[in-house]
């Protein structure tokens, strides 16, 4: 028989098609996103050396103050200025942004918009 893929698995199917092609450098960053059901996550990643250089998600409690629901685009715009004014902080000002597998909609790309008018290049 014949296992059906459920809709995580094709969404991993897909991250994994674009990362063959999509690497962060010391140079420019990945900025990596993952969302639940109830919260979004996103880091920024360098590639080379496999570290995870910056990190906000919906989880922490200085993001999550202001919200009631973390799993809205509201949230989402919260944790892209949250990312962009922590990369900023660190020096970083150009990423390569890495949607996860996730169409470009809803709060991905309310964090993506908020991150960019927050500082970040992508």
């Amino acid at each position: 028989m014949i296992r059906k893929a459920n809709k995580n698995e094709l969404r991993k199917q897909r991250h994994l098609r674009v990362r063959k092609t999509l690497h962060g450098t010391t140079e420019r960053p990945r900025l990596n996103v993952f969302r639940s059901l109830h919260h979004i996550y996103a880091q920024i990643i360098n590639d080379e050396t496999g570290v995870t250089l910056v990190s906000a998600s919906t989880v922490e409690k200085e993001v999550s103050a202001s919200l009631v629901n973390g799993g809205n685009t509201e949230a989402a715009k919260a944790v892209g200025t949250a990312i962009a004014k922590r990369a900023a902080e660190k020096g970083i000002e150009k990423v390569v942004f890495d949607r996860g597998g996730y169409i470009y909609h809803g709060r991905v790309a309310a964090l993506a918009a908020a991150a960019r008018e927050a500082g970040l290049d992508f």
